[in-house]
């Protein structure tokens, strides 16, 4: 059973309030991943390693020079269905919430699962992702 949209309203809009874009059914993640450029899929969660570690990191992140072009998400334990649609994305991966995905074109380029989160602190996600969009998300004339 899902958890009640009113437990995880507050987490929801924690991302959206930095921009993710909502993807709620597995119609809305396959037209997210199908968009251009990087994109960061986020698997949320409820848990502690989410709220203090994975949303805090993100948001952190997103203030970087260089950023995905789309960023999404979806909720383990809410959107089921939209959750369950993204891993497919995440082949190779077992699934895992909080994560962290960059995709191009439909492929994983990038990932950082829960026990990546849960054994750093919000500024280490913060400095592995923009790691990460400094070679993922520059164009090429910064990568040089």
């Amino acid at each position: 059973m899902p958890y009640p949209e009113y437990l995880v309203a507050p987490m929801r809009q924690e991302l959206v309030d930095v921009g993710a874009r909502e993807c709620r059914t597995p119609a809305d993640v396959d037209a997210v991943v199908a968009s251009p450029g990087v994109v960061m899929m986020v698997v949320n969660s409820v848990c502690g390693c989410a709220a203090g570690k994975a949303r805090p990191g993100i948001a952190e992140a997103l203030k970087h020079a260089h950023t995905p072009d789309v960023v999404a998400t979806v909720f383990a334990g809410a959107d089921v269905e939209a959750t369950d649609r993204a891993r497919q994305y995440f082949s190779g991966f077992p699934p895992s919430s909080p994560s962290i995905a960059l995709l191009r074109d439909g492929k994983l380029i990038y990932m950082i699962e829960r026990r990546d989160i849960e054994s750093r602190t919000a500024g280490a996600i913060a400095d592995q992702l923009t790691m990460a969009f400094d070679k993922f998300c520059a164009p090429a004339s910064a990568q040089a």
